[in-house]
């Protein structure tokens, strides 16, 4: 899309002539068609026994957006999200407690909005959005993030910034964001669904210890679009930095996606089971 754009503006140019450079131009008009935004989506294949709480499982990234590319082996975070969450799909099958779906289940791109309207159509109970992180200096450790209007550091504020602005990623505006958004912040449905889903990240956090290396505590917030939904618990969990080759070497491998995978079974089941229980 955007070298189509590129080359349209650069053949415009070419063939307007030296002596209509300079004050004509001020009246130019540049004309570029663009993809039409999706207005449906296909909702993605539930998997596990009905009447379950469904979890919908989000690998961040996919098709023209790679996400992080760590530089040991050239690995991109969409290839690394997808198979993370293929792996907790299995596991949280096997224990059959839940039914999950997942918003991509092959390399496409999904706008963040979509991301967020898929699980919300499907009525899910809880999404986990999953990504890697990269950093310009030695930090390694996974991360969770539950919504705040506020981040709680520079860091956590530099990630929120750079992860909303993956709807753009092609030159084209797909976020659509209203000013309704910013009040939802305050809604006291928006506030009881982020005591849920800071539940959720302190159980995650909890069944992690011993499995996954955290960084900085692990615990964290910041206002990325993904966990912005007012009634559906959301977490986004970082699952290391591709800029470390440790961390990278990790999450590649079979031994720590299986120890992230049973992390989120563990958590989820437990979140599960008190969501169940009554007061």
């Amino acid at each position: 899309m955007v070298l189509r754009i590129l080359l349209a503006i650069t053949a415009l140019f070419s063939s307007i002539s030296p002596a209509q450079a300079g004050p004509p131009w001020r009246g130019a008009r540049v004309t570029i068609p663009l993809e039409a935004a999706r207005t449906s989506l296909a909702l993605p294949q539930i998997s596990g026994p009905a009447g379950r709480p469904l979890v919908v499982l989000d690998p961040g990234h996919g098709g023209h957006d790679p996400g992080a590319i760590s530089p040991y082996g050239g690995v991109e975070e969409k290839q690394l999200t997808l198979a993370v969450a293929r792996q907790i799909r299995a596991d949280l099958m096997a224990s059959g407690r839940v039914r999950v779906a997942l918003t991509r289940d092959a390399d496409i791109f999904l706008a963040l909005r979509e991301r967020t309207a898929i699980a919300r159509n499907l009525k899910a109970a809880l999404f986990i959005s999953i990504h890697a992180d990269s950093a310009s200096g030695q930090a390694t450790g996974a991360s969770i993030y539950t919504l705040s209007d506020i981040a709680s550091d520079r860091e956590a504020q530099a990630l929120a910034t750079r992860e909303n602005k993956a709807d753009i990623l092609n030159g084209v505006n797909l976020s659509g964001k209203e000013p309704a958004v910013t009040s939802i912040l305050v809604d006291l449905a928006q506030r009881e669904t982020m005591a849920a889903s800071v539940a959720f990240a302190r159980l995650l956090r909890r069944e992690g210890a011993g499995r996954i290396p955290f960084h900085a505590g692990g615990l964290r917030m910041a206002g990325l679009a993904v966990l912005k939904s007012p009634d559906m618990p959301a977490v986004l969990l970082e699952l290391g930095y591709l800029s470390s080759e440790t961390d990278s070497r990790r999450i590649r491998s079979r031994t720590g996606q299986a120890e992230i995978a049973a992390s989120v079974r563990r958590a989820v089941e437990i979140f599960v089971a008190r969501k169940d229980t009554p007061n």
